[in-house]
Formats: structure tokens, sequence, C-alpha cells
């Protein structure tokens, strides 16, 4: 099965790797600008990630509240990032937004509108005005749909079902990426001017999460700290309030915020509205952290149900709002546990949900450490920092997608020769070659599992310098028996091996982020030591991690005047841990 496996050698411009919403964004203004670009996603380009967001999209447009503005959706981006967000990052998203959203409209998009035609927006939290654009709560998926319309429009080539196991790099160059097709095995030598990791972030390390199986794994971190790349902020990953417990098989699967956005009451297993006690005046309508954080410490000190969930009621809202504001939530718990939303409530619980770190990248144009590497999306970072405002990461990829297509075509036209390194190519080939021949006796499955229980028990809503150090020490058990697994690829194809290089992803992410959290000896927003439980102002900064230079601390640009004077203080009420 192994023996001879074809390769194929491919050339272009621009190689983008993750075929969601920011690769296929970049892939749209490299292709209208006509030159030549190549995307390739592991998933089919249909079922992307960005297909499952549902809630909506944040720009400042004015439809329903005048009074909005670009400046305003920065401060309070900047003022829930609990002070961790890049500035410039918010500015060039922000700024953007508007650009963004006419876009997608220009390529067929359906939002949903008022009576007199113009986009409806509603409130999503924390957010002082209604910014949030939707299609019902499926908003994610027509974003992807208008953005393969689009792409296909343009001709761009899109090659499903190819993984990639490494960026090739010469001199701190980047000439290229190699990898192989998960059903047939063969292989791939792309060379390419510049590469943008588009390919998600590492949320399915955690036992309880909204990503599906065998995605949001570390990928674009591996990839790109191997290529000698930085991350920044690991640790900083948001926990959704409401992920759905059963069945076991899709534990995690989100409720959108939109359940909450459209007046959804949480309860705990007494029947209070608990929300009362950790922010009275926002409520359901809190932040993502606050919420989440709030529904943990209910479970934890013994209010919440059997099954370890909240409640989340959304039956006393009019049945049409329901069926036409949450048609997917009505769908999923009907397909998944038979539950009739319009007469009885959701059992939730928080959820690994969004890696609001990622690759450490510039915010003018989100390059990396290496020449010719790019990050977009859910594998970048600087926008969100200790807590992402719903509806900010679509905007985020629709803006940056845009801005780094550009960066990636200069890039391009400004070498003068590419240079490539047979030793780098030799060294991809061998890694995959050594992977197919292992024959031992762990099962990768099992040690997926592994890191995600190590994840899930000591680097979850609530940390501790204890458990940090515990998981840190579960980790190196599990890479240790990493050294003997079995890879055998069968008649169905070459996922076992996908499985292997997921695997070497999860256990690279989850060093990272423990290593991180290990360091950032404070509470701030979805970021809660029960051994450090205050905020540390020394600790507002942004922490960058490499394998060579461990945790290292960067320092956030100041925020511009006319964005300051609009933000409020970042109040620490309600923020109870164990």
């Amino acid at each position: 099965m192994t023996g001879n496996l074809p390769e194929r050698q491919l050339s272009t411009s621009v190689l983008i790797i993750g075929t969601g919403g920011s690769g296929l964004r970049a892939a749209i203004e490299v292709a209208q600008s006509g030159v030549d670009v190549l995307a390739v996603g592991k998933r089919p380009r249909d079922d992307a990630h960005t297909s499952l967001a549902a809630g909506g999209i944040n720009a400042a447009l004015g439809t329903m509240d005048p009074d909005d503005s670009w400046q305003q959706h920065a401060a309070d981006t900047i003022t829930e990032s609990y002070l961790l967000a890049n500035p410039e990052t918010v500015e060039t998203v922000t700024r953007g937004a508007e650009r963004g959203i006419r876009d997608l409209e220009n390529w067929g998009m359906d939002f949903a509108r008022e009576d007199n035609g113009r986009i409806s927006q509603r409130f999503f939290g924390a957010h002082t005005f209604r910014r949030t654009a939707f299609a019902g709560d499926y908003t994610g998926l027509e974003i992807q749909r208008t953005l393969v319309r689009r792409a296909e429009q343009l001709d761009v080539p899109i090659l499903d079902h190819v993984y990639i196991t490494r960026i090739l790099v010469r001199d701190n160059v980047v000439f290229g990426a190699y990898g192989f097709d998960q059903n047939t095995g063969t292989r791939y030598l792309i060379n390419a001017d510049a590469v943008i990791l588009a390919a998600g972030g590492h949320t399915r390390i955690w036992r309880r999460t909204s990503s599906r199986r065998d995605e949001n794994t570390g990928d674009s971190f591996r990839l790109a700290v191997e290529a000698g790349a930085r991350l920044r902020d690991p640790e900083l990953v948001q926990f959704h309030p409401s992920g759905i417990i059963e069945p076991e098989n899709a534990a995690g699967t989100l409720v959108s915020e939109a359940a909450r956005g459209e007046g959804g009451i949480l309860r705990n297993a007494l029947g209070e509205r608990f929300m009362s006690r950790y922010d009275a005046e926002r409520m359901e309508l809190s932040t993502r952290d606050r919420v989440a954080l709030a529904a943990f410490t209910e479970i934890a000190e013994g209010r919440g149900t059997e099954a370890g969930g909240v409640w989340l009621d959304v039956s006393h809202l009019p049945r049409e709002t329901i069926m036409t504001r949450l048609p997917r939530v009505y769908q999923t718990l009907l397909d998944l546990q038979m539950l009739d939303i319009t007469t009885d409530p959701i059992e939730i619980a928080p959820t690994a949900h969004y890696s609001m770190g990622g690759i450490w990248v510039r915010s003018h144009d989100h390059s990396t450490d290496v020449d010719g590497l790019y990050a977009i999306g859910e594998a970048s970072s600087g926008l969100h920092g200790a807590n992402r405002l719903g509806g900010n990461s679509l905007i985020e990829l629709l803006v940056y997608g845009r801005l780094v297509g550009q960066a990636a075509l200069e890039h391009s036209a400004s070498l003068g020769e590419q240079r490539r390194s047979a030793a780098a190519v030799a060294e991809a080939r061998a890694e995959i070659d050594g992977m197919l021949a292992a024959d031992g006796h762990e099962n990768v499955r099992a040690l997926q599992r592994a890191v995600r229980n190590t994840m899930t028990d000591y680097a979850g809503v609530v940390r501790s310098d204890e458990g940090l150090r515990a998981g840190l020490a579960e980790l190196d058990a599990t890479e240790e028996r990493m050294s003997q697994v079995g890879i055998h690829p069968d008649i169905a194809g070459f996922q076992d091996l996908a499985h292997a290089f997921d695997l070497r992803s999860a256990a690279l992410a989850a060093r990272a982020t423990l290593d991180a959290a290990l360091e950032r000896r404070e509470s701030r927003g979805c970021h809660n030591r029960s051994d450090f439980p205050d905020e540390d102002p020394s600790l507002q900064v942004n922490l960058v991690w490499s394998p060579d230079t461990g945790v290292t601390r960067e320092e956030i640009p100041p925020v511009p005047d006319e964005i300051a004077a609009l933000m409020r203080d970042v109040s620490s009420e309600g923020k109870l841990v164990e």
C-alpha cells in the first residue's frame, strides 16, 4: 500500500493552506489580480469550519443604530479583549469591516434585511450597538458558499483532501510546501513564492469542543513553528458558554450565541436565573468569557444538572422567532436529541470554541518570522486578546484575507528568483516515509484522546500552577508513547497517516498552551487562575512562545486617543473563580 506512491509537482505564485473563509478570501484577492494561486484543504471546500459559524458578522454599518462607528467597534473590541488586543490590528479590522460586508453583498450573499431593504443587524454580547449582520443562524455557511461561488467564477484551483505536512524553507525564505492526498496517498511537492497559512486553530485538543473530529488540531501552529515562526498567546482560548452535552459523539456542538442574543435565558438546576450573580447589568448578553465562567462556577459549586450542565431556555420566545432567527439551533437539537427547543430547554456546558492566540504575525500584513509565510484567520493572532467578541472572527477573515492576499502578491513580485532546497524536500519526503514505516503498539486515536484528557483536566476554564505542571508531566508521558505508534493505511485511504500528523500538531499546541498558561499568573478574560484570581498589570502583555526560547513577553502598542476616549473600564465584577 505504501510502496511506489506517485508524487505530483506543482508550481504557483501563491499557495494557500486551508479552504475556509480566510483562505478563500485570500485566494479570491490573488486571482482577481490575474496571478496564479492554488488553495489546498484537508476537508472538502463546502465543509470547511467556517460553515459552522452561526451567529453573525460585525461591521459598524449604522443600519440599526446610526451612532455606531468603526471607532466604537474598535473600543468595544479592545475593552473586551482585556487590553491584550493589538490596537493596530483592531483598527485595521474595524476600519475595513464595511468593505468586507460590501464585498459579500456584491458576490451575492443573502443577508437578513429590514423592511426598507437595508442589512439587518442585531445585538451580540458586549457590543455597544447593534452591529452584527447575519443570515438566520447559518451566517458562516452563507459566507462559505458565497466565497466558494466567487472562487469558482474566477477559476481558482482548489485541491480537497490534501494534507500539508511541512512548509518548505531555505535560508528563512519559504519556497513551497509538501503533503499527500488523504484518499490515494499521492505526494504533492508544491513550489510557491508565498505561502498563506489559513488552517485554523487548536480547540480540538480539548475533550468538549465545538470543532469536529480532525479539524482545529493545531496544524497551523505546528507547520509555522517547524518552519521557524513563533506563536503568540496560545493560552488564550475562548470557551463558548453553550455546547451541548449529549450525545457523547457530538458533545461540545455549539448552540449559537444568537440564542442568547434573541432573548434566551440561562438557569441552573435549581431553576435560578444565575447570570444576575455574575453580570447583573448585561445578564445573558455578557461577554463569552464571563458567561462561560458563570456556567462553570454554577456546575462546580453543585448547582448544575446531573449530567454536569446548565439550562439555556428559548421556549418563551415566539415560535416564529425561533424558526426564522434560530433555524439551525432548532434543527440541530431535533436531529441530535429529538428535542423541540420551542417547548423544552437545552442542556449546555462550556465548550472549547476559538483560539484567540495563534501564529505571531505583524499587524499590517500578517507576515511571520519567515519571509514569504503569512497567517490569517484563527491561525493568526492579534485581534482578540483575552476575549473575542462574537461576530469579530468572520469579519477578520474577510479584511485580512484581502490584505494578506495583496501582501503575498507583493512578496511574489519582489522575488528576483526562487531559491529551493533539495535537502528540505528530501527531509519532507523522509518524514512521511518514516511515519508510514511506523509499526509500534500505540494507537494514534488513543493518544489523541490522552492529549484531550490532559488539556480538559488541567487547562480548561479554570487553571492552576499545580494543575498546569501536572498537565505538562502527562504531556511528556504522552509524547514518549508517540514514538511507539503504529500507522496503517488501508483500502479506505491514508487517514491514519493524517491522524498521526494531527497528533503531532496537537502535542505541540498543547505544550505551547500549557507553558504560556503557566507564565500568565493572573486571571484575565478567558484565562482564569484559581491561584492568581486578580489581573496583574505587569501581564498586560502578549506572551510569545517557541520551542527554542520558551515564553517571552511582548509589549502592546498604545491605543489611539480617538479609540481610547470611547472605551469603558474592564470590570472584574462577577469574575469568580473556584
